[in-house]
């Protein structure tokens, strides 16, 4: 069997399932990162908050979640979660293991990783956010809700894209960690065809070309994201 066939599309290919797992891998990453933006946004509130107690929580939060390997954070969610739901079902009459869906395990590992990046990158977005601004909407009795939202929420965002790519592609290469809970995304697929067919130097490259692939494309979508979000700006300003 020829290179072409082994990684194509035919009845003996792996091709149409690298395909899936990529697809499997963007979900993956897609689904993390909007549990990342709750988990960061709430960090990030807590980290400029006049409280001491929130700050300290933030700090710790995102101290410990920054520095302890990923590869950790998704084994104690995986199996950690597992056993929380086996002994729940045990309480409710079930008996055996039942173990956490590798899907949601993953992704909520990984969100949990990116939410600390996030956290730092609204935090900064904020405060790139010119004072004179907000001191303004004050001094005209501008409600706080509609502060938040006419010029809170549009600069922070602007502010964070470019961050918020960066984090992304992080997220995308740490769901390769996912692979060790047994879901066929790009990584396990990729071990899978490589120990089917003894070709792991073919299917480890044409992997690493497939998250090459999906990086690209998706810097190139946060720089468009990041242009039209700043055409409204005067040359220059938010701009790297």
């Amino acid at each position: 069997m020829t290179i072409l066939q082994t990684i194509g599309f035919g009845p003996s290919g792996w091709g149409g399932l690298l395909l899936i797992a990529a697809l499997m891998t963007l979900c993956v990453t897609a689904t993390a990162l909007l549990i990342g933006m709750v988990f960061g946004t709430l960090i990030a509130w807590a980290k400029l908050s006049g409280s001491r107690l929130a700050r300290g929580l933030g700090s710790a939060y995102t101290t410990i979640f920054r520095g302890v390997p990923e590869l950790l954070i998704i084994y104690l969610v995986y199996f950690g979660g597992s056993s929380l739901v086996t002994a729940i079902g045990a309480a409710m009459g079930f008996e055996g293991f039942l173990g956490l869906p590798s899907f949601a395990a993953g992704a909520l590992a990984v969100g949990i990783i990116s939410g600390a990046y996030q956290a730092e990158v609204y935090r900064g977005a904020f405060l790139a956010i010119p004072k004179g601004e907000l001191e303004a909407a004050q001094a005209i009795g501008m409600p706080r809700l509609l502060r938040f939202r006419r010029i809170v929420a549009p600069q922070v965002f602007r502010f964070a894209i470019p961050g918020i790519g960066n984090v992304w592609q992080l997220s995308l290469k740490d769901s390769a960690l996912v692979s060790v809970t047994g879901l066929a995304d790009l990584m396990r697929t990729s071990q899978i065809a490589a120990g089917s067919t003894r070709q792991h130097f073919l299917f480890f490259i044409v992997g690493g070309c497939l998250y090459l692939l999906l990086t690209s494309l998706s810097d190139r979508v946060f720089n468009r994201a990041e242009h039209r979000a700043n055409r409204s700006m005067p040359s220059g300003i938010g701009q790297a």
